[in-house]
């Protein structure tokens, strides 16, 4: 078995390819460095680094140890702060954000359970826009969002929010006046796209390329923002489909909002990194689901039994950890 501090080392020169600066990082000597290296190095029977006056490389030997190991050292950093985290409560910061103003409600509803079960853990709320929603969990500015799904490469759910589809046209658009439409009359008209960086999985739920029957959607020009694709439809530039909760956060005289009769419902609820699961985010999910779920209906009385005969109840109940 590798000993900590000679993984942290080795995988430190690999990122370096320099002994001095290795040294600084770690505070040791690079005579240690040296040491460990070597070290390592016989008890593989082969070279990780190739060393000169002038320059470090590292060997193909040593490249491959390094890629096996340094996922394993995340993993075992993210197991001890996980268990950091259940012995010294939920504490610290989380750091929520919502993605358009519909959600801001389910979000802030969310927080002040959240806060209620777990004091000690200061809340940051904030809005993303549709550009940064991504990057924004990526780097870690943010530890969870509420958002629409799909949002591929995050982990999400549960839903907090499901909301029929409506079509957003031109309040001057051939379309405007009709009660409801079908998914396929996107085929006769260009939609407008969302920006590049969003989601693909998103952007094929949203702006398909195709009508539920195989006919080619025409893509329209894209939009920045969601105010800005909403712009673009004013102007008679494409359709939208969204969500309905769209026509009460973004009334426009200029915009007809029409259902969607054979549209599937949007889901919204949160998502985050994988990898930035932390006691804080498992606590919060479960927080938001209960804050935004409706009251449980008072169960029935059961009809009295008929003499002679017998009855029975059931129950069933359900906990998200």
């Amino acid at each position: 078995m590798l000993e900590r501090h000679e993984v942290e080392t080795f995988l430190t020169l690999a990122d370096e390819l320099h002994f001095g600066r290795t040294a600084e990082r770690l505070g040791v000597t690079t005579g240690r460095i040296s040491h460990v290296i070597r070290k390592l190095e016989r008890r593989i029977g082969a070279p990780l680094f190739e060393r000169t006056s002038r320059v470090v490389r590292i060997t193909p030997i040593g490249r491959q140890l390094a890629d096996d190991l340094a996922p394993l050292v995340e993993q075992m950093d993210a197991a001890l702060r996980r268990a950091v985290e259940a012995g010294r409560g939920v504490t610290g910061q989380l750091r929520v954000a919502f993605l358009g103003e519909y959600l801001a409600p389910v979000l802030l509803k969310a927080v002040k359970l959240f806060t209620a079960r777990h004091p000690d853990c200061d809340v940051h709320v904030r809005e993303v826009q549709l550009s940064s929603s991504r990057a924004s969990l990526v780097d870690g500015s943010i530890d969870i969002l509420i958002a629409s799904y799909p949002f591929d490469g995050m982990a999400q759910g549960p839903v907090l929010m499901a909301e029929r589809r409506v079509l957003a046209v031109a309040a001057t658009h051939p379309l405007a006046d009709a009660e409801s439409v079908s998914l396929e009359v996107l085929a006769g008209h260009p939609v407008v796209q969302y920006p590049p960086t969003t989601s693909a999985a998103f952007k094929r739920d949203r702006t398909p390329e195709h009508t539920p029957a195989g006919r080619p959607i025409p893509k329209g020009p894209h939009g920045n923002t969601f105010s800005g694709m909403l712009s673009l439809v004013a102007m008679g530039r494409g359709v939208l489909p969204v969500g309905e909760q769209t026509q009460r956060y973004y009334p426009r005289p200029d915009i007809a909002y029409l259902p969607i009769h054979d549209a599937p419902p949007i889901e919204r609820g949160p998502v985050w990194l994988e990898a930035n699961t932390t006691t804080r985010v498992r606590q919060f999910v479960p927080a938001a689901l209960d804050a935004n779920s409706p009251p449980a209906k008072p169960a029935e009385s059961a009809p009295p039994a008929r003499e002679g005969t017998g009855s029975a109840v059931s129950a069933a109940s359900g906990q998200i950890v």
